[in-house]
């Protein structure tokens, strides 16, 4: 007898041009489930480029070409500094700390960048961008350090990633195979142009984006299965409510809960229900809302050209400007982790109501039986601390201020640190849905509700039903929030 053979799953290729590439698509490079190619026309740009700004050089000076950098931009380079000029400034710059970057947002850093010198703003090397293409496609990533950018510029994570090139710094070998790039010489052309980007920046806050765009989509599917537990009103949802009051994201969350809900099968025992569930379309339709800004200033921000100083082919020129500063990607981050936090705490609100028996009719906390047995009392808990977490990352970046190399540079947006922190909120935001879903299911369960399976509600509470522990015994409720977190983080 023979079998048939297994088909063999190609991985898709996105073509990088510099100008068409998503946050989904940054996730996507950098999770390898999607390869990297570089647009042939795009690489030729580079080349002009570069063809351009060694004429422009012979007429004008130009900063960190013919001239040193930050607080030394009046400093002429003479021909003697030139020659090593770019390895001076990597190394230089290369003093980032703390702890290694991971290397998803590694990855991701390495496609943000890639892709933004497709554009031909500067007059890098072609071969610096076959080479970071190389690193994309063999898995190898450079040695970066966390803490070293103020939302000015990623320099200090893009010089070590520039020794690496150069192969003064290590690669680490990530996911993939081949060998890592062979060392290119960097010479000033290179060094400034390749460290002039928020590239770390933008490539985690992407992957926070993707992540956190998917998570916000299931929050109504869990908020459903709460107010089905307490027999809630979905008045709150009305078409003709959201109408006279058209938020985006608030419209799109009500039509969600009507698409999940109608036509309700139970008459609401109250006039209307607590904040948790009547106030859900305008919390988290504001969530909605921060995700959709943050998607769109990362699709200017991976697709740009913004190297200081800015070569243009037309006309034929360098412009010295400060569109490096993140003071967009910021403000979008600060949003989107406020919001989020808001969404936090509904659920948790949502909790406090799903363990009360004036809502349930069940035992306090869920509890097997009124004999003293505390349920998922805990659980509540676990939510708080989680939700406390969130609290402490939403604190804007923004409100911080730093002058730097000597006063020359007198503000700074600390995006960096805004994203890495809505990354970060990404996994805490989860945890606090997985509580809630753990609860609402048990209560559904004692309460002996099975809901639909041919609807989508009903399909979602059997796939919970199936990772998660039947029983209300007292127990350790640990396993449980695990398993409803990692359904929540399936696509």
């Amino acid at each position: 007898m023979t079998s048939t053979p297994t088909p063999i799953t190609k991985t898709p290729t996105l073509t990088l041009d510099g100008a068409s590439l998503t946050p989904s698509d940054i996730a996507a490079l950098a999770r390898r489930t999607a390869r990297a190619r570089i647009d042939p026309a795009s690489r030729e740009r580079m080349l002009q480029a570069r063809r351009t700004a060694e004429d422009v050089v012979t007429r004008r000076r130009v900063y960190g070409l013919t001239t040193g950098v930050g607080a030394n931009r009046t400093t002429d380079l003479s021909e003697a500094a030139a020659g090593d000029h770019g390895m001076r400034l990597l190394r230089s710059h290369s003093g980032a700390i703390g702890p290694l970057v991971p290397v998803e947002e590694t990855r991701a850093m390495l496609a943000v960048r890639l892709n933004q010198l497709l554009r031909a703003g500067s007059a890098i090397s072609a071969e610096v961008a076959d080479r970071i293409g190389q690193a994309l496609d063999s898995g190898h990533v450079p040695v970066v350090h966390a803490f070293g950018s103020v939302g000015t510029g990623d320099l200090a994570a893009l010089a070590e990633l520039g020794l690496a090139l150069a192969g003064e710094h290590p690669w680490r070998e990530g996911q993939g195979s081949g060998p890592a790039p062979e060392p290119l010489a960097l010479d000033r052309w290179d060094a400034l142009p390749l460290m002039s980007s928020s590239a770390l920046t933008v490539g985690q806050a992407a992957l926070a984006q993707h992540d956190l765009a998917r998570l916000l989509d299931a929050v109504p599917l869990v908020a459903a299965l709460s107010l089905t537990v307490i027999h809630g009103s979905t008045e709150p949802f009305a078409s003709v409510v959201h109408a006279l009051r058209p938020y985006a994201g608030a419209t799109r969350v009500a039509a969600r809960m009507r698409e999940l809900l109608d036509p309700l099968p139970w008459e609401p025992p109250m006039v209307q229900d607590p904040f948790g569930f009547r106030c859900l379309p305008q919390v988290h339709g504001a969530a909605l809302d921060a995700a959709d800004a943050l998607e769109s200033v990362l699709a200017i921000e991976i697709n740009a050209a913004a190297e200081n100083p800015l070569l243009s082919l037309e006309p034929a020129d360098y412009h010295h400007h400060g569109g490096f500063h993140q003071a967009s990607l910021a403000l979008a981050t600060d949003q989107l982790r406020l919001a989020a936090l808001g969404t936090a705490q509904l659920s948790t609100a949502r909790v406090g109501v799903l363990v009360s028996p004036v809502f349930t009719g069940l035992p306090a906390f869920l509890a097997q039986d009124e004999d003293g047995s505390s349920g998922v009392m805990i659980t509540e808990y676990a939510a708080q601390a989680a939700l406390a977490e969130l609290r402490t990352l939403a604190q804007p970046v923004t409100l911080g201020h730093a002058v730097l190399s000597r006063g020359v540079e007198e503000h700074a947006s600390f995006a960096a640190a805004g994203a890495r922190h809505l990354f970060d909120s990404v996994v805490l935001l989860r945890l606090v849905l997985a509580c809630e879903l753990v609860i609402a299911v048990r209560a559904l369960r004692m309460n002996g509700v099975i809901l639909d399976p041919a609807t989508e509600l009903g399909r979602f509470q059997r796939e919970a039903g199936e990772v998660l522990n039947p029983g209300t015994a007292d127990r350790d409720l640990t396993p449980d929030v695990e398993a409803a977190a990692d359904l929540l983080a399936r696509p």
